[in-house]
């Protein structure tokens, strides 16, 4: 086999960087990671759509989820709402809405919904404040818990408790774990390239004693379920 050839940058050589091609390439070395609109409002009810690259799991009981904001010296639109209102929601993107989704990142001022610019619809479901979007398959109602200042770079750290959860009912297992590929959520790399997704295997539970083996999928919806 042959060896291929390595790139190889060491910290001060990433420093000394272009910032927009350190930028790129420090996004991109994280690897395939989530990506999400979060929907919020104000207090003057006017909605707010942004996403998001930065979701990570952060424990099951109490079921909390949190993501990264960058540093507030500009207008954050996302933060402030949720500071105010205190619920907002967390959307899986979809091949179908991807571009209107990546548009939601435009500078758009305070006042002007990005539900309106890029023609999402807004959903409102019972007993919950913030907007869902209408198009997305997985959807997630978030009750903000804390805001956790990063130092280092002076990012922010939102950690919510998931209030609701709304998904096909085809995509639930029996173990309860959600066939996101049939649910045709799309996942990203870098800060602009969106891939659908191609499962491999689902592995049994790591043990020190027993190889793992390849799991099947057992649907709730064994009707529907593939």
């Amino acid at each position: 086999m042959v060896k291929q050839v390595q790139e190889s940058y060491h910290f001060d050589e990433l420093m000394n960087l272009d910032q927009s091609i350190r930028i790129n390439l420090i996004n991109s070395l994280v690897g395939f990671r989530s990506v999400c609109l979060i929907g919020t409002i104000n207090q003057k009810n006017i909605s707010n759509l942004a996403i998001f690259n930065s979701i990570v799991h952060i424990g099951a009981s109490p079921p909390l989820i949190g993501f990264v904001v960058r540093p507030d010296c500009v207008d954050r639109h996302t933060l402030s709402n949720i500071l105010e209102r205190k619920y907002y929601t967390i959307n899986h993107i979809n091949d179908d809405i991807f571009k209107q989704a990546h548009q939601t990142a435009a500078r758009y001022p305070e006042g002007v919904s990005e539900f309106e610019k890029t023609n999402l619809k807004e959903e409102y479901k019972t007993n919950f404040i913030a907007p869902f979007v209408s198009e997305s398959r997985i959807q997630l109602g978030v009750e903000f818990k804390e805001r956790i200042n990063i130092a280092i770079n002076n990012t922010i750290l939102v950690v919510g408790e998931i209030k609701q959860v709304h998904f096909p009912a085809d995509c639930l297992c029996d173990d309860g774990f959600i066939d996101l590929e049939k649910a045709k959520s799309i996942t990203c790399s870098g800060l602009d390239r969106y891939h659908n997704t191609k499962h491999i295997a689902r592995l049994s539970y790591a043990n020190t004693e027993v190889e793992a083996k390849e799991v099947a999928l057992s649907y709730v919806n064994k009707k529907t379920g593939s």
